[in-house]
Parts: C-alpha cells; sequence; structure tokens
C-alpha cells in the first residue's frame, strides 16, 4: 500500500484515472467528439434533401448515414454526455468522494469508447451499416444488409455493457454514499433523476443485449430467431427493440429534466416549486415508460385492443409530464431571473418540449397514427424531444457547470449568440418537417420529384441546420477562447447556487470534500447561507483521506472486448486476413485475464496526508 499518491505522467495519469471528475470530463469529450460527427452526417443528409432529385449523396450512403447519425447520437453522444455531467457532478451533490466502484467507472468508459470504435470502424470495412438505427429485419438480415451490421450489432454489445455497468455503479453510489443528513427526500433533482433514469438503463438495456444476441446468431451463426420461412417471427423484433427503445427516450430525458430543475431554480432566486410533486412524477414517467413501447407498432397489425391499451398508456404519461412543466415555470414565476445563458437554454427547454409532447400525443392516437406513421411528421416530433430536449438541457448543463469543471467562465456573448443561432436554426429545421409529414413526405428517403409541393419546406429545414452547424461552431470557438481569456473562478461558488457542488472549492480537489459535509436541508449550501454563516458543517474530524489508486486493466479489458468483437464481425466478412476464431477468443483471454489480474492483485489505494487536508483546508477548502 503506498502512503501517498504516486507521481505520473500526464498522459498515463488520464489513462490510467479512477477519479469521477476526469472521467466525466472524459465522457465529455467523447461524446462531443461523437456528437459531431453524427452532426456531419445529418447536415449532408438534409444538403441531399436540400432540392429535389439531388446527387450530392447516393441512395446507399445516405442509408448508412441515416443509420448513423440516429445511432450514433443516441447511443455514443447523447448517452455520454449526460453520462459526463453524472460522473462529475453525482458524487458531489450527495456529498461523497468518489463513486462507489471507481474502478468500475472507469472500465464502463473504456468499453463505452470501445463499442463506439468498433461501430465507428465499419466505413472501413465496405460501408457503414445501412438499415436503419432501428434495425429491423429482414432489412438487417444477413440476406439485406452487409457486414456493416455486424459491426453496428457488435459495437452496440460492447457499448452497451460499458453503459449498464456504469448505470449499476450510478445506483450503488446514490443508495449508499450520501453524506450523513442527506435523505432520499433531499436528494437534488438531478440525483433523482440520474437515479431513475440508471435503474431504466438496469431494466431496459438488457433486452436490447438479448435481442443484439439474437440478431447476431442470426447473422453469424445462420440462426432462424427472425427468419419467417425458417419459423422466425420479423415482428418479434420490434417488440424486443422497443421495449428498450422507448424506455431510452426516458433515460435520456430525465437527466435533461433534472439538469433544467437545478438550473431554473439557481437563475431564478427560487426553491423548486413542487420538489416532492416532481420526484414522484419523475418515477411515474419511469414506470410508464416500459407500459408503451407498442405505440411504434401501430401498424403492424395488432388489432385495436391492443393499440387502444398502448394509446392510453402512451396519453397517460402527458400527466406526469405536465406536473412538471408547471413546476418548473412556478418556480420561475415572481422569481428574480438572470438570463445568462445556461438559463436561456433552460427556460427555452419548457415551450419546445412542450410542443414536442404534443406532438406525442398526437402520434398516439392509433388511428390517425396510420397518417402518421413513417413520414416526416414523425421525425420532426423525434427531434423536438431529443434536441429539443435532451440537447437543449446538455448545453444548459455545460454553461453551468463548466465553472466547476474547468475553472473558467465561458463567454456569455459569445454564449447568447451561440443560444438564439442554434436555437432558430432548430426551429427553422424541425418545425417545417411537421408540415412536410402532413403532406405525405416519407422519412428516410434519399431524394423526392419537384412540384410536389415539398420544395420550399425542405429548402427551408436544410437552411436550418446550416443555422444550427454554425451554433456549434460558436460554441468550439466559445470553449477555445474561453481557455485561454476567459474569466477564472477562484469562488467556490460564482453563481450563487444551491446545492453541494457549489461548496467545494475550484478547482476541485481529488478527494472533493476534506471533511463530509452534514446535511441539514433540502437545498444544503443555501441553507448554510441563510441559516448558517455559508459553509457546509462536517460531520467527521479531519483525518488523513482514503482514495483509490488509477489503474490501466479497464483500458485493456475495454481492448479486449474489442479485438473479440471484431473476430466474431471477420466471421462474416470474405476473405478475413486472420482466422476470425484466434481475434475473437484472444480478444476474450485479454478481458478476462485481465479481470483476474485485477481479482489476485491486491490495491489498497493511498492515503491523503492529514498535515495535507489541514493545509487544503486553511487556504479555504470545504
Amino acid at each position: 500500500m503506498a502512503a501517498q499518491k504516486q507521481e505520473k505522467s500526464v498522459v498515463w495519469d488520464w489513462l490510467t484515472t479512477v477519479d469521477h471528475k476526469k472521467l466525466g470530463i472524459m465522457y465529455l469529450i467523447a461524446g462531443t467528439l461523437f456528437f459531431v460527427k453524427a452532426g456531419v452526417m445529418a447536415l449532408f443528409m438534409r444538403i441531399q434533401l436540400m432540392y429535389p432529385e439531388m446527387n450530392f449523396l447516393s441512395g446507399q450512403t445516405f442509408n448508412e448515414f441515416i443509420t448513423m447519425h440516429g445511432t450514433i447520437m443516441l447511443f455514443l453522444a447523447a448517452t455520454p454526455l449526460l453520462f459526463a455531467f453524472m460522473n462529475y457532478v453525482i458524487p458531489l451533490q450527495i456529498g461523497a468522494r468518489d463513486v462507489a466502484f471507481p474502478f468500475v467507472n472507469a472500465l464502463g468508459f473504456w468499453i463505452f469508447f470501445a463499442g463506439g470504435l468498433l461501430l465507428s470502424m465499419s466505413w472501413f470495412f465496405g460501408g457503414g451499416p445501412d438499415a436503419g438505427w432501428t434495425a429491423y429485419v429482414p432489412l438487417s438480415s444477413r440476406d439485406y444488409a452487409g457486414v456493416g451490421l455486424d459491426f453496428y450489432v457488435l459495437g452496440l454489445q460492447v457499448s452497451g455493457i460499458g453503459t449498464l455497468i456504469s448505470a449499476i455503479n450510478f445506483l450503488v453510489t446514490i443508495i449508499n454514499m450520501r453524506a450523513p443528513g442527506m435523505t432520499m427526500m433531499r436528494l437534488p433533482l438531478f440525483v433523482w433523476t440520474s437515479f431513475i433514469s440508471s435503474t431504466l438503463i438496469l431494466f431496459a438495456f438488457t433486452p436490447l443485449a438479448a435481442g443484439l444476441a439474437l440478431l447476431m446468431l442470426d447473422r453469424i451463426f445462420g440462426a432462424q430467431f427472425f427468419i419467417p420461412s425458417m419459423g422466425g417471427n420479423t415482428v418479434l423484433w420490434q417488440h424486443i427493440f422497443w421495449i428498450f427503445g422507448h424506455p431510452e427516450v426516458y433515460i435520456l430525458v430525465l437527466p435533461a429534466f433534472g439538469i433544467i430543475s437545478e438550473v431554473i431554480p439557481a437563475f431564478s432566486r427560487k426553491r423548486l416549486f413542487g420538489y416532492t410533486a416532481m420526484v414522484f412524477a419523475t418515477m411515474i414517467i419511469a414506470f410508464l415508460g416500459f407500459m408503451v413501447w407498442a405505440h411504434h407498432m401501430f401498424t403492424v397489425g395488432m388489432g385495436p385492443v391492443a393499440n387502444s391499451i398502448f394509446a392510453i398508456a402512451t396519453m397517460t404519461i402527458a400527466v406526469p409530464t405536465g406536473i412538471k412543466i408547471f413546476n418548473w415555470l412556478f418556480t420561475m414565476w415572481g422569481g428574480k431571473i438572470t438570463f445568462n445563458t445556461a438559463m436561456l437554454f433552460a427556460s427555452s427547454f419548457v415551450p419546445t418540449f412542450v410542443l414536442g409532447g404534443v406532438t406525442g400525443v398526437m402520434l398516439a392516437m392509433a388511428p390517425v397514427d396510420y397518417l402518421y406513421h413513417d413520414t416526416y411528421f414523425v421525425v420532426a416530433h423525434f427531434h423536438y424531444i431529443i434536441v429539443g430536449g435532451i440537447v437543449l438541457g446538455l448545453f444548459a448543463g455545460l454553461f453551468y457547470w463548466y465553472p466547476k469543471m474547468f475553472g473558467h467562465m465561458l463567454n456569455e456573448t459569445l454564449g447568447k449568440l451561440f443560444f438564439w443561432v442554434f436555437y432558430i436554426g432548430f426551429h427553422l429545421t424541425f418545425f417545417v418537417q411537421h408540415l412536410l409529414g402532413l403532406m405525405g413526405m416519407p422519412r428516410r428517403v434519399y431524394t423526392y420529384l419537384g412540384d410536389q409541393g415539398l420544395d420550399t419546406f425542405n429548402f427551408i429545414s436544410t437552411i436550418g441546420t446550416f443555422f444550427m452547424s454554425a451554433g456549434v461552431i460558436l460554441l468550439v470557438i466559445n470553449v477555445i477562447y474561453s481557455a485561454f481569456k476567459g474569466e477564472r473562478v477562484t469562488v467556490a461558488d460564482p453563481w450563487d447556487a444551491r446545492t453541494l457542488e457549489w461548496a467545494v472549492p475550484t478547482p476541485v480537489p481529488e478527494y472533493n470534500f476534506a471533511q463530509t459535509p452534514q446535511v441539514r436541508s433540502l437545498d444544503p449550501l443555501f441553507y448554510e447561507k441563510i441559516h448558517g454563516d455559508g459553509t457546509m458543517k462536517p460531520a467527521e474530524p479531519v483525518e488523513a483521506i482514503h482514495m483509490p489508486n488509477g489503474s490501466i486493466l479497464p483500458l485493456i479489458m475495454s481492448v479486449g472486448l474489442f479485438f473479440a468483437g471484431f473476430g466474431f464481425i471477420m466471421m462474416n466478412m470474405e476473405n478475413p486476413i486472420i482466422n476470425p476464431w484466434i481475434v475473437a477468443i484472444g480478444g476474450l483471454v485479454i478481458t478476462f485475464g485481465a479481470m483476474f489480474v485485477r481479482s489476485v492483485k491486491e490495491d489498497h489505494g493511498y492515503y491523503v496526508p492529514v498535515e495535507q487536508v489541514k493545509a487544503d483546508l486553511k487556504k479555504g477548502g470545504n
């Protein structure tokens, strides 16, 4: 056991880190890279649809782009970007020094990243997957889809393992690592929504893993689970996928709800209205999220009884969601609102998400869904939820927590310009797509004929994507400019906020809290500002702090899973360079070998000496 932390090079430190704060930043960087990649694909697709009968992209390339855009945005961009904030903020908000299992936290990141790389490698082996992000069979069977679909199946399998173990880690952390006095009904809303989202991951990603395993067996080993001519059932895949797919929307939306529930009270200078109602509304949304999957399948012939049941369940979700909307509005009502960039994104989230919810209720009406289904109306609705909900929430969280994560502010002038350019571009892009859908334009088509009344709205939609792209470029400029010229943050709480993450110094010490805080109320930091001296009261004496050591094993295990997945994919390739079984088994040996090393190696971590802790406290630490 090392008495103190051993010094490492910067690169080695980041490759081996198990610190939740550094892993949060790594999730943020990785998610941003995938976000930009998927965004460029969306821009290219909209350019292809800017005019009738364009030849900017071929039909095959368009199919690959539309598949990869949706897959990357949901699995490799939105999820890790939310995990970035969950990793960084949750331990701080509950008064913990790290997550429950730091090693597993690092393993979750590297496995997710390995799965994303595996999926992305499809471009170098004959093209990306081309069956749509839902991978409906028989389009995704090996009779119709090439080896790119194998990268989809194995890439999502590997990435999903990382997401699943990270979610379990969050659950254990929130249940067991809360500071004294931090009861479940004193948890910040972001922690609550992250907790419930992690529960959804636990129960939704497992059926997805099972479905992907069955599809892999069909494609690689010749099984017939989804082949009708051999006794299989194509609709079975739809059920398996949407039992995951609809809760996935709430897996992403609920943490965004949590971000909004942190930002709006902070900049309205008011406690969140109806805290208890918000908690139970979140629980009800999560429960009903598993009850509505077949509203994606109204046109497959389930019958009027099944359609009616799922239609009613879908409409019911509007009730707890409406509770949240009104509570956010009541929080702002009468508040002393500061409209900085974070608050602009948070407040604009509310009406935008309402519009997405209203069109969702329209789609929930099964008879009318026959008209909407597979048209651009569905595309517009979905993006009003994903972009108008999740992405706006992510941007609000970025501007809110950026000073704590990086030690300097983002430029407010550039930030507000980014907001208006992106927000206007978003509505230009997707609002007119409602009209295109009502006019009958089908989605997932790479071109259309002229003189059908579709030209103008498609042109406007494409112009909107240029605005959104310009907005993202402004954000990148803001990040670079602020890194060199931005206002440095030397105080713990630049926003005069309410929760525990603003009680620790900036930059955050490796151990977060020199002394575990004693929580006395909801909004604990604000409570101490009103009823105390503005600092958290300690729940323990000053002692040496035990911290976990870094480890290279998570990276090694992710490399092993990468090669195992690639080996299975090679079984469907023509003339593979090396025996696929050697690659697949070799990858599994690397993975389980690293697990064995971890199990037999004693890793007691290191101690931050009590003298250093006391010195940090004298400097103003908490």
